[in-house]
């Protein structure tokens, strides 16, 4: 039977009590209560995740959106300012336009870009996923570790330091806290949902 959107919310809310530095518990549950149009609660799981990761700029869109229904429009206004500054200094192109739209819409003045010289791995790579610390100063991956589709787009959007991080920490904490079998096709094809969403591959389906 699948899961209804209640029991997402719990499953969630549960990989943050197991691990309080999960930032990518508290995001996926901040994004699940704003379904459930429970965007007090949202609030407070965004604003959990930018504690842990503060460079998360898609973070801070979804927060002032949270806000803004709230009728929290000064403290929306602060969020996306700081959200626009975080994620031009990143590169983040998606979260920042849609920020800078808000703003707009607010009648806000778009914050100017900063000209200041990056400090990241001096690698070049422009890495995609919206968590990513060193953005588009990253270092690429040579070739694919998968070898798939999906290994194809990792070794041309995501860098180096990102595919490290799930493989080496990220993946274990979802087979551990989702207690997936990986030899069981239904748990092979979760695993394969949260690598999406770690990686910052939104096109998942809309139940996931």
């Amino acid at each position: 039977m699948a899961m209804t959107l209640d029991d997402r919310i719990a499953q969630f809310r549960q990989m943050t009590i197991d691990d309080p530095e999960n930032e990518l518990a508290y995001f996926r549950l901040g994004q699940l209560l704003m379904e459930a149009d429970q965007h007090g609660e949202a609030i407070g799981a965004f604003r959990k995740t930018l504690m842990i990761a503060p460079q998360f700029s898609k973070v801070f869109q979804l927060l002032a959106e949270c806000e803004l229904k709230q009728d929290r429009r000064d403290d929306a206004v602060r969020t996306l300012l700081e959200g626009y500054r975080t994620a031009d200094a990143r590169g983040d192109r998606v979260p920042r336009d849609a920020m800078g739209e808000m703003l707009k819409s607010l009648g806000e003045a778009i914050p100017e870009s900063p000209k200041k010289e990056r400090k990241g791995t001096g690698g070049g790579f422009s890495c995609k996923r919206p968590m990513c610390y060193y953005g588009d100063d990253a270092v690429g991956l040579t070739t694919p570790p998968l070898p798939d589709e999906i290994g194809q787009r990792i070794v041309a959007e995501i860098c180096m330091d990102c595919w490290n991080e799930w493989l080496k920490d990220m993946s274990i904490k979802v087979i551990n806290e989702l207690r997936l079998d990986l030899s069981l096709e239904a748990h092979q094809q979760e695993y394969d949902k949260q690598l999406r969403r770690f990686l910052g591959f939104e096109e998942t389906p809309a139940g996931d």
